[in-house]
């Protein structure tokens, strides 16, 4: 039966207000989620500032409250939610290409009710069970900062897969995301050089094991002489001056939507053979690696989260978050 709740509404210009809201009954193949906990992301920031119809968050996990006709997973369980609503059928489906999909039926959090509530009603099918081993807030780093960072890697290992030191620019959840996979991917030692203009994002970095330089030392970060360097800022200049330190047969992978890029094809491009590559969040099938991973490394990949706050402060996480002097910022709330 449809469930009454209290929800909030992102109204625009930073507010948020509560307002009553009702949750159907999941349908065939799909499954009704009590949310425990939804990273805030950069991308909040469209919902926030400019207001949305529908309950946002993209980075939630929760437990199976019912499951609908047609569904094996069994309530109680614990899970994250895939963005992405996939088909399942495409062609880019059939070979795992879920971040790519033809026929994508929604994204949840954006335009179907996401994690800020505390119910979500989702298709089985981008929901990833992960046992009882983690913590519901730290399985949200299976999402952005895992999922769209390994994703990443990966995609840079097509292009050069004798990587042995990245750069990236812009030390966010992203930034903080591409670090902390690179390390456990690649080993504790494996460089990494990262770039911001917030001090206290270079400090934080530093503090996961990164060499951090100032997003306007164009000498210096060309000097570290990475092999491969990734974008997180979506910002133009940031992304040119990432192509220029990339040494030769590497690349810029473009992890953050933004701005463009201006180039020299003959000169960044044929000459040191290198190559510009997008990536966009990350497949399905790669989240049981993913979730190996965190396990492993849980108190590690965990330092990304500095802050765990109630939805019932949702604005002040929000406003925080914003200022520039946090990691992940993840909202929590009673699932049971």
């Amino acid at each position: 039966m449809p469930i009454p709740a209290v929800v909030p509404r992102f109204r625009g210009d930073a507010k948020i207000e509560w307002a009553d809201h009702e949750y159907r009954e999941p349908g065939a193949g799909e499954l009704r989620l009590r949310i425990a906990a939804n990273a805030i992301c950069g991308t909040d920031r469209h919902e926030y500032y400019d207001g949305s119809p529908i309950v946002p968050g993209h980075e939630a996990a929760g437990i199976v409250a019912d499951a609908g006709p047609g569904t094996t997973t069994a309530p109680g369980t614990c899970g994250v939610v895939y963005l992405m609503d996939f088909c399942g059928e495409c062609r880019s489906c059939q070979v795992g290409a879920t971040n790519q999909c033809f026929a994508k039926r929604g994204d949840v959090g954006q335009n179907t009710d996401g994690g800020y509530g505390p119910y979500a009603v989702v298709h089985e099918t981008n929901f990833f069970p992960i046992g009882d081993e983690l913590d519901l807030a730290t399985a949200t780093m299976l999402l952005d900062v895992m999922g769209t960072s390994s994703h990443a890697l990966g995609r840079a290992r097509l292009i050069r897969p004798d990587i042995e030191s990245i750069f990236v620019a812009g030390a966010g959840p992203i930034g903080l995301g591409l670090l902390v996979t690179a390390k456990v991917r690649l080993g504790a030692d494996f460089p990494v050089f990262i770039s911001d203009v917030s001090n206290w994002r270079r400090t934080f970095a530093e503090s996961l094991g990164a060499v951090s330089f100032a997003a306007d030392d164009r000498d210096g970060i060309i000097a570290a002489g990475a092999d491969m360097c990734f974008d997180s800022s979506g910002r133009q200049a940031a992304r040119e001056l990432a192509l220029a330190a990339s040494t030769r047969r590497g690349g810029l992978i473009c992890v953050g939507h933004g701005e463009g890029l201006m180039l020299d094809v003959s000169r960044d491009l044929i000459a040191p053979e290198r190559a510009v590559m997008g990536s966009e969040y990350f497949r399905y099938d790669e989240l049981p690696e993913n979730l190996e991973l965190l396990r492993a490394h849980a108190d590690y990949i965990g330092k990304v989260i500095t802050h765990r706050l109630p939805v019932s402060e949702l604005r002040n996480a929000f406003e925080l978050f914003f200022s520039g002097q946090t990691g992940k910022v993840v909202i929590t709330q009673e699932a049971e």
